[in-house]
């Protein structure tokens, strides 16, 4: 029989108290899948939506001033 396992909800880590900001490349390469470099969605990063809307423009940001690549 297959068990049932309540799944652990993701808590917003800006709505915790940390920040992203796009020079802190650590940070922001958390968001990012690792073989494509595209933005992690919300039910990966565990965001909200006004958060996730933020580290997509940092990400895109962080792109433009070529702080990481826009691909692997």
């Amino acid at each position: 029989m297959a068990e049932y396992r309540k799944k652990k909800k993701k808590i917003c880590q800006m709505c915790a108290g940390k920040s992203v900001d796009y020079k802190d490349v650590d940070i922001i390469k958390k968001y990012i899948s690792a073989d494509k470099g595209k933005i992690l969605p919300r039910r990966v990063t565990g965001a909200c939506s006004k958060h996730q809307r933020h580290i997509a423009g940092e990400v895109k940001k962080a792109r433009f001033m070529a702080l990481i690549p826009f691909v692997k």
